[in-house]
């Protein structure tokens, strides 16, 4: 009897490079209001999750690089971003190039599920998976995939608690055509767990949605520090998770 190996792409890795092609970019690293105010929250909570100066970075599933090419004002030694969307490698490419940065952020096509290159000791400090695993055919494969790392581990994430991003996934044609599956946290603790590694902190913050109009963007914001301060509240109404995790 023969098995059928389990996948490792899914149809949203064309889609994702269609999006590139079409508006040269992915549509939530755009210019819109409510994906810059999203966008900025979750980039200083990654900031503020490990200590990035000197070290060597792996942003895993880094799409079009809008997010990479933020590590070096953090002071990163080197970041390298990997992607399985080809045309959106070539995007984050020119990207770097364009921002002056390409001396200390380089991309390469490649796979979640084939880390063996990445995972030789002493060759990264930290990696950082923004916004993947919801994408992923098998998220809990790709962290146990993880587990030869020796280093730090920053999971950023859809908050699987939240009724709201639940029904967009059900119901909103974008997250329907990009196969988008929320989890919660304490599952992706749980998943970090069984590769090995210890779970350090896990929060949720971000009150403002990705393609809610201004007026509510600003809204949200005003009073995101309040809800992110709530017990319960936060818990169902933030948008993101943030995990971090070390061998």
């Amino acid at each position: 009897m023969t098995h059928t190996p389990p996948p490792t792409t899914k149809q949203n890795v064309r889609r994702f490079d269609e999006d590139v092609r079409e508006q040269g970019a992915y549509a939530y690293t755009g210019d819109r209001l409510s994906a810059r105010l999203a966008n900025a929250r979750i980039s200083r909570s990654i900031a503020e999750a490990f200590d990035f100066r000197g070290a060597s970075v792996l942003d895993l599933g880094c799409g079009d690089g809008a997010y990479t090419v933020e590590f070096p004002t953090l002071g990163v030694r080197q970041v390298v971003g990997l992607d399985p969307a080809a045309v959106a490698i070539d995007a984050a490419r020119a990207r770097a190039q364009a921002m002056g940065v390409a001396d200390k952020v380089s991309f390469e096509v490649g796979n979640i599920y084939a880390l063996d290159d990445y995972l030789v000791p002493g060759r990264f400090d930290c990696i950082v998976i923004r916004g993947v695993l919801h994408h992923l055919p098998d998220p809990a494969r790709a962290l146990a995939g993880l587990a030869a790392f020796e280093g730090s581990v920053v999971v950023l994430e859809p908050n699987g608690n939240n009724p709201v991003l639940k029904l967009l996934e059900r119901f909103s044609r974008y997250h329907i055509e990009h196969e988008e599956r929320s989890f919660r946290p304490g599952l992706i603790c749980d998943w970090l767990t069984a590769a090995g590694l210890r779970v350090h902190s896990c929060r949720v913050l971000n009150l403002v949605p990705f393609f809610c109009p201004d007026a509510m963007a600003r809204a949200l914001r005003v009073v995101e520090p309040v809800v992110e301060s709530l017990p319960l509240v936060r818990d169902i109404a933030c948008g993101q998770s943030i995990i971090v995790a070390r061998k």
